[in-house]
């Protein structure tokens, strides 16, 4: 599984969502996370209509988004998005 994680430098949610992200991978070991900040990568965040930071994208391994949500996630919140895409 694999969450994709769009921030922005000056982000304050963005640290937060970023450990909170940090925590549940220490959890789930077999997660990847691929942090994108969106004025680095904004062609990958306009594909895929990341419209605010932090937005959290969860795919399966075959790449099938289940599960997206904008604003710092809660740890039970990420660990709920994770078990949709085993």
């Amino acid at each position: 599984m694999k969450l994709e994680l769009y921030t922005s430098a000056f982000c304050a949610p963005c640290h937060a969502a970023r450990a909170v992200v940090a925590e549940a991978q220490a959890l789930v070991p077999a997660l990847v996370v691929d942090e994108a900040d969106v004025a680095a990568r904004a062609d990958q965040a306009e594909a895929r209509g990341i419209r605010s930071t932090p937005t959290m994208v969860v795919l399966t391994d075959d790449g099938t988004e289940v599960f997206r949500a904008a604003g710092a996630p809660r740890l039970d919140q990420v660990l709920s998005a994770l078990a949709l895409a085993v």
